[in-house]
């Protein structure tokens, strides 16, 4: 049996970095572990309680929550903007924390990585973002942390999937997530 993680990313830029983070989860993931990147996060609407009822919920927040439900485990990459969480990923987690003590984070495990252009890799954002999906319920892997400063300069010329240094600490991280899923991977 595999290991299912969930990967959302809080940029929505085409040519974003954070996303290319994801893609280098996606490619250097070990055997035995399978990370979607979740397309269609621009789509689900803000949250709101009156539309989140059996009768009027979104399709787009309904795929989520499906593809999210499907999940061991999640991999979270956050950049920063004006030092805190993007929307996008905020409205991601507001979203699958519900129903209240039932949403798809509760009792899984949650890793938050990132880059950023400045000199700290964005962990301000990141930590805000380890914060709300625990309130969410979820398992937030404390230790798992890979920031990457300097993102601009960094992968002007090279994706993160080529960069060994970057793959190293993405790949700990999965590893350790993975250990903490509960499922063996095969």
């Amino acid at each position: 049996m595999s290991v299912r993680i969930l990967a959302l990313v809080g940029s929505l830029r085409a040519g974003s970095h954070n996303r290319q983070l994801a893609e280098a989860a996606v490619k250097h993931a070990p055997e035995g572990v399978e990370i979607e990147l979740y397309e269609g996060l621009a789509d689900v609407p803000f949250y709101n309680e009156d539309i989140d009822t059996e009768a009027a919920l979104p399709a787009t927040a309904a795929r989520l929550r499906e593809a999210a439900g499907q999940a061991d485990g999640f991999l979270l990459f956050s950049p920063e903007y004006n030092g805190t969480i993007p929307a996008v990923l905020k409205n991601a987690i507001d979203w699958l924390s519900r129903p209240y003590g039932a949403g798809s984070f509760t009792g899984k495990p949650v890793a938050v990585v990132g880059t950023a252009f400045g000199q700290f890799g964005g962990v301000w954002a990141q930590d805000e973002t380890r914060k709300a999906v625990g309130i969410a319920g979820a398992t937030v892997l404390e230790d798992a942390k890979l920031s990457i400063p300097g993102s601009v300069v960094r992968f002007a010329e090279t994706h993160p999937a080529d960069d060994a240094e970057v793959v190293t600490g993405l790949t700990a991280v999965i590893e350790q997530l993975t250990a903490n899923t509960g499922t063996a991977a095969a």
